[in-house]
């Protein structure tokens, strides 16, 4: 297939899924609006990790605390000085944030790139580490930059988080972040640096004998999914309108976790499918912790059964479909036609079987 009938079928498949997405927005309850909503922030943090984690190698659990540094950072440029007064009651607010007022799209760009220098400031030292003291090193950091939120009160109202912001994130603010992510990792994927990534997931050493420079690679990597997990999280606390350091537990990196892991390390289709999939059932398992009342017999709901289920879930997909579901496949146009010409000969195949007189058979 030509790279302009590829092109061509991808633009005219964005102009339709916007154009669904605009009735959905006017037709749609606001509970699901916000649901899809959600699903496209999941995209943009999902492929965040799946970039250090699937595509690199490298076991990360830090994203809660870039999401945070996000979160916080488009929080303090878009709230106006009325609302900025309001919230820091306690504690006089730092004088230089008081008068800014930023429009929402700068102030969730500065809160990626501020992410991303947190990332590059922790990616100089853990980024030396491999495995296991990697993962609990960048939890580690995820959990001191939320120390630090709660703590730093004239800047991020510590415990008391930050209230009244300007509830700006909408299904085309999510979903077109979504896009741009996408459309950013098959280009940086496909690219010299991609290969460069993959050779590292798959032997560093091997990588390094072939002129692939690990620290900078990794550092490239490392810091480009914390400026996507700075995104993702202020356009979280644009959706939600609140910010606080509860919001940022590991519970969080757990669920993107989930969504790389389920979706399949190394696919960028997979982590999109796993996004939307998750989200969907996160909100629809929220039945197990309502009290359900059958007639004969009432369930008391239970707090936390939802996460109990999701755990059970990642067990059984890390000792059973190790890949998840894509595992390092991607769904491309060839693919799709291929599947359908397969579908189509064994349409024909089968009429043709019927076609035939049971006395010819004989």
């Amino acid at each position: 297939m030509k790279q302009t009938t590829k092109s061509l079928l991808t633009l005219a498949t964005v102009i339709l899924f916007f154009t669904v997405l605009y009735f959905a927005n006017k037709y749609l309850d606001p509970y699901k609006l916000i649901i899809l909503t959600l699903c496209g922030i999941n995209v943009v943090l999902g492929l965040s990790m799946n970039l250090i984690n699937g595509f690199t190698g490298q076991f990360s659990l830090g994203h809660a605390g870039f999401m945070a540094v996000g979160a916080y950072t488009a929080a303090l440029l878009t709230m106006p000085p009325e609302v900025k007064e309001m919230n820091w009651f306690a504690v006089p607010m730092w004088p230089p944030l008081h008068d800014l007022c930023w429009p929402f799209f700068l102030a969730v760009i500065m809160g990626g790139l501020v992410a991303a220098f947190f990332g590059f400031l922790i990616g100089i030292p853990v980024l030396r580490l491999r495995g296991d003291y990697l993962a609990i090193a960048t939890l580690g950091f995820a959990e001191v930059i939320r120390v630090v939120i709660i703590n730093v009160k004239p800047l991020t109202n510590g415990a008391l988080g930050l209230k009244a912001i300007p509830v700006v994130t909408d299904v085309f603010w999510a979903w077109g972040a979504a896009v741009l992510t996408i459309f950013l990792m098959i280009r940086l994927i496909n690219s010299s640096y991609g290969l460069a990534l993959k050779s590292i997931n798959s032997d560093e050493i091997a990588a390094e004998a072939m002129g692939v420079n690990l620290f900078y690679h990794k550092m490239l990597s490392f810091v480009l999914s914390s400026f996507l997990a700075g995104v993702g999280g202020a356009l979280l606390g644009g959706l939600l309108g609140t910010v606080d350091p509860t919001m940022f537990t590991f519970l969080m990196t757990f669920n993107i976790l989930l969504i790389v892991v389920l979706g399949g390390l190394g696919s960028i289709t997979g982590s999109v499918i796993g996004a939307v999939f998750v989200t969907i059932l996160m909100e629809w398992l929220r039945i197990v912790e309502s009290p359900v009342d059958l007639g004969f017999v009432q369930i008391p709901g239970i707090p936390g059964m939802r996460m109990v289920i999701f755990s059970f879930l990642l067990v059984l997909v890390i000792i059973f479909y190790q890949q998840g579901l894509l595992g390092r496949r991607e769904l491309t146009w060839e693919g799709i036609f291929n599947l359908l010409r397969q579908v189509q000969e064994r349409f024909k195949k089968r009429n043709k079987d019927k076609s035939v007189p049971s006395s010819e058979v004989g």
